[in-house]
């Protein structure tokens, strides 16, 4: 067995029953044996043996009481994986499925979308097994007041600064702040994705879809192609999918379908996302209801039938996992010539396999999503400086900084001699930069 094979198969041994941990790990050491052959000194220095294992992992009890006077308890997580090149950055998930397993796989996800950023940002990731769905704003604040009391001991502004995942939207973010600064009483920036009125950035809500379609416009390019004129599939109907829609639709692209947790809408004339926007942003309503104003579209409740639909890029925007090997047959039967993650890890191994086996341009999550925490990383800063920025400034911020991103992303390709093949570009780019920080920090 190879170093990488080892590192790998003690990692399992390390941590079972943790599958999606298993299988980010595996997606990025897979790509990084052809570093090891050139340079064997990050073997020497046992740099993955490092990089695999968090450097702190969290876990709490959080007991809240509900409308009806009950008390509640749930548990919560933070994984703070790596700090070589800055403080730990990455969001909170408050979702019934989380469990460190699923930390752990986004925590190690974010190490290397972080460093693919170029800003100084280590990797981490946090969250709960509640679910907000179907709560009271009281009962929301109820838990996330109990949240913070014990998570607040562990983050702060160059320490450790959380930002917003599933289940973690402008609200929850208002009351995790809140509670910090009542507790601390430190007005900082230790949240991102705060509200306008007390320290958050423009275009910080759309910068995950913003960032996504800026990635894959520059990759798309590389084949003379564009978004306009093009049929876009986008899955899920968050933060991310609405403004992946909106940018693409600026792009010239046309959107045909849709996603939530129930099921799917198709519109070949298009999905109109002012409708979406009233359903999801207003209402906190389900997709289905967008047939309620367009009864000519066509819902499906299978959610993951959506790559079934012939369309020109799919941009999976829902969850981990949701686009599998049929899904991608599918999207390649149908001529699909472009595939961008929108969230973390939402396509399969064998997914990814066969892109990657029939030319697919593919953007992995690590890089095309990274417009979120790119962002979150610039409301640090102006935290810091104590300014605020017109949303041009960081619009035209994000989308230079996805530019660079493809731009590595690229040149590393070129210099492994792994052309188009953005997934071991992506993972030996964003690895180089933390393995090289690390060794510069000595045996830590």
């Amino acid at each position: 067995m190879s170093y990488v094979s080892d590192v790998y198969e003690a990692l399992v041994r390390r941590n079972p029953g943790e599958t999606e941990f298993h299988q980010a790990a595996k997606e990025v050491l897979d790509s990084l044996n052809v570093v090891f052959e050139r340079n064997t000194l990050y073997q020497d220095l046992g740099i993955l043996e490092r990089l695999v294992e968090p450097e702190r992992q969290i876990m709490f009890r959080v007991p809240w009481v509900d409308d009806a006077g009950k008390v509640q308890v749930n548990r919560g997580f933070r994984v703070q994986f790596n700090s070589a090149i800055g403080p730990y950055k990455g969001g909170l998930r408050f979702h019934p499925s989380v469990y460190l397993g699923i930390i752990k796989f986004l925590g190690f996800e974010q190490i290397f979308k972080n460093s693919l950023t170029g800003l100084p940002i280590g990797g981490a990731k946090g969250g709960s097994d509640f679910d907000p769905k179907g709560k009271s704003d009281r009962e929301v604040m109820n838990f996330c007041q109990s949240f913070m009391t014990e998570l607040y001991k562990y983050i702060g502004a160059d320490m450790d600064v959380p930002a917003g995942d599933i289940g973690v939207g402008e609200r929850e973010i208002g009351f995790l702040y809140g509670q910090y600064k009542r507790i601390t009483g430190f007005y900082e920036g230790v949240l991102t994705g705060k509200g306008l009125s007390y320290g958050g950035s423009f275009a910080r809500k759309e910068a995950t879809g913003y960032g996504l379609v800026y990635f894959v416009d520059e990759m798309i390019k590389t084949r003379g192609k564009s978004f306009n004129g093009t049929k876009v599939v986008i899955s899920g109907s968050g933060n991310v999918s609405i403004y992946a829609h909106e940018k693409a639709s600026q792009l010239g692209a046309k959107v045909i379908a849709m996603s939530d947790s129930n099921g799917y809408v198709f519109d070949p004339n298009g999905i109109d996302l002012a409708t979406i926007k009233e359903i999801k942003e207003v209402k906190r309503g389900r997709i289905k209801e967008y047939l309620d104003k367009y009864p000519k579209a066509q819902y499906h409740n299978q959610c993951k039938d959506i790559w079934s639909i012939p369309c020109d890029i799919a941009l999976p925007c829902a969850s981990q996992n949701e686009l599998d090997e049929e899904g991608a047959k599918q999207l390649v039967k149908n001529g699909c010539f472009a595939v961008g993650e929108g969230a973390n890890m939402p396509s399969t191994l064998e997914a990814t396999e066969i892109f990657l086996k029939n030319n697919i341009l593919f953007a992995p999550g690590k890089a095309a999503n990274a417009g979120g925490v790119a962002t979150s990383a610039l409301e640090m800063s102006q935290n810091s400086m104590r300014l605020s920025w017109t949303f041009e400034e960081v619009d035209s911020k994000l989308k230079n900084i996805m530019k660079n991103i493809h731009m590595n992303i690229v040149n590393t390709c070129k210099q492994y001699d792994c052309p188009d093949n953005y997934v071991l570009g992506a993972n030996i780019a964003g690895f180089l930069k933390v393995a090289n920080a690390m060794i510069s920090q000595g045996i830590v």
